[in-house]
């Protein structure tokens, strides 16, 4: 079991530290107002009403203990950026914080902020990447350029080992791993030798541009 805190329960702070606690986790809230604090209380192991945007407010917490906190105080930058500030002067060593636009987050990673997530956004490439890649159905971001995605092999993978396929040399992408689902079993790194099935899901690593061109495969 890991330890989380999630300071802000707003729309997103809500969501979040509801499912980390139903994932069997140990979860904190914090926000300065009570009403939001007694609406996630029954979904969270214990819930604090308190103003953190002061170092001396944090102190107490015992944050310094938690896996890591996830920071989310609405449309009001200052107080994300107070909240960042002190918690990596308190040496949290994780420290996620949900930015309103680029330059929010850039100011947030200055000031110690070890991850930034943009919700609206992020959902947008999730949505668009579906739209537009009927067959990958879903996708994780790494750096600009490259994505971990589950795709659903199209019909000219069906039949054909890894080897006969060459997609790393056809698309320059890396198979990784490879889902089965009849009978539903899990492969890390499947040999060359592995053969395709409609009923698969290939989870490749590689460019967003080069896993496109596979979508367009029929």
């Amino acid at each position: 079991m890991k330890r989380f805190a999630v300071i802000g329960i707003g729309n997103f702070g809500y969501h979040i530290a509801k499912a980390l606690y139903e994932a069997k986790n140990e979860v904190i809230t914090i926000d300065r107002n009570k009403d939001r604090i007694q609406v996630i209380a029954p979904h969270c192991t214990s819930s604090i009403v308190q103003d953190v945007t002061d170092i001396e407010a944090l102190k107490g917490l015992g944050l310094d203990e938690m896996d890591a906190v996830i920071v989310s105080t609405g449309a009001n930058i200052k107080p994300s950026i107070l909240i960042c500030f002190h918690l990596a002067r308190l040496g949290i060593k994780q420290i996620i914080v949900k930015a309103e636009d680029d330059d929010h987050g850039e100011i947030l990673k200055q000031l110690g902020a070890t991850e930034i997530i943009r919700p609206g956004m992020d959902m947008a490439q999730r949505l668009a990447m579906r739209l537009t890649s009927p067959n990958i159905l879903d996708f994780l971001p790494l750096e600009e350029e490259y994505t971990i995605a589950q795709v659903d092999p199209p019909p000219p993978f069906i039949g054909k080992s890894l080897m006969e396929l060459e997609l790393r040399k056809r698309y320059h992408v890396n198979v990784i791993a490879v889902k089965e689902r009849i009978p539903e079993r899990f492969f890390m790194v499947p040999g060359a030798d592995f053969k395709v099935k409609d009923s698969d899901i290939l989870i490749v690593l590689g460019k967003k541009s080069d896993l496109s061109k596979i979508k367009e495969l029929k």
